[in-house]
């Protein structure tokens, strides 16, 4: 039996514990992967970490051998350098330190498209008695929390498109509901909170599976509204009003209620964002998320809500009586990068 070779052990050995640095992230209260989680607590549960108030950074990359790691550290603020440089079209090194790396956690969270050049194509580590599953991205192919998460991070980053299809009487020219929306209407447009809507609410607008920043420029424009059930359905000629097929904004409104909860009893840090920068003219998009259900919002602006249980679809929420006094509060108690 040939003998192992202790020059080509150890260097196999240095190349499994290189990191070739491929990204980034932040992971804080104010900005986290919202695929993680609705919250900065739960994003922290899956990655079984503390919520730390400082946060942490994320850093993703592959071993010599080729295999997937995210690296956790508490030098946020390197991290935060080298995303802003990368941002701007600059090289920058990330090498944390390694008294800051809190755990090393196989796989990606995310899905990133580079790979560390002259080592094998990305994949799983072996596993090692004792080491958590391995990281992975969701799936493209089901719709569940994750999906909605990062269907509405890509309508917040495309915000001015998917507002340029909702005109001021709503998509397409139709009626956008108004935060109002299930109080009786202010408006013939609005539908009535009855079993059969006086009016049918519009058909709400889909968001199309992972897109490009290229295919979301111009949005998808919105389908035909659909047709009102007859008036004299019975109970088993139609579903209820609460049923999302029969009424796609029965959940908007729990969402709407929800976030007014919110203003009374602030909810678990995180699950209310606010972003914006000076480049940006100084407007504030309101990221916020709850069991089922996900809010975009400008505070002087419209809403688009997005549900588990309407897939890849959009529903834009028109300024009512009560969204901007709603917008205003989430505004507040929102937190927001340092």
């Amino acid at each position: 039996m040939a003998g192992t070779d202790p020059i080509a052990d150890a260097e196999a050995e240095g190349a499994a514990d290189a990191l070739f640095v491929l990204t980034a992230a932040l992971l804080t209260p104010a900005r986290f992967p919202s695929v993680l989680g609705d919250d900065y607590p739960a994003a922290c549960a899956v990655l079984g970490l503390l919520p730390d108030a400082a946060g942490y950074g994320l850093v993703f990359g592959q071993d010599g051998l080729g295999a997937r790691w995210t690296v956790v550290v508490d030098d946020v603020s390197l991290v935060a350098v080298a995303i802003a440089s990368w941002d701007c079209g600059m090289a920058y090194d990330l090498s944390p330190d390694e008294d800051s790396v809190v755990a090393g956690l196989p796989g990606w969270p995310l899905a990133v498209a580079t790979r560390a050049p002259g080592v094998p194509d990305p994949h799983d580590p072996e596993p090692q008695e004792g080491d958590p599953a391995p990281l992975v991205p969701p799936s493209g192919d089901v719709w569940g929390p994750a999906q909605r998460r990062l269907g509405a991070d890509e309508v917040a980053h495309q915000w001015a498109a998917w507002r340029s299809q909702v005109a001021d009487g709503g998509p397409a020219g139709g009626a956008t509901p108004s935060e109002g929306v299930g109080a009786p209407p202010e408006r013939a447009a609005v539908p009535a909170p009855a079993a059969v809507p006086a009016e049918p609410a519009p058909k709400p607008m889909t968001w199309f599976e992972r897109p490009s920043r290229a295919q979301t420029t111009s949005a998808p424009a919105p389908q035909a509204p659909p047709a009102a059930e007859p008036a004299g359905a019975g109970p088993s000629d139609a579903a209820p009003a609460t049923d999302v097929a029969s009424d796609p904004y029965a959940g908007v409104r729990r969402a709407l209620d929800e976030l007014r909860g919110y203003l009374t009893e602030p909810p678990p840090v995180g699950r209310v964002r606010s972003t914006g920068t000076e480049a940006e003219g100084g407007v504030r998009t309101l990221r916020a998320d709850g069991p089922g259900w996900s809010l975009v919002a400008r505070p002087d602006d419209m809403a688009f809500v997005l549900l588990d249980e309407l897939p890849r679809e959009v529903l834009p929420v028109a300024r009512g009586p009560r969204l901007p006094a709603l917008l205003e509060g989430l505004d507040a108690l929102a937190v927001r990068p340092t």
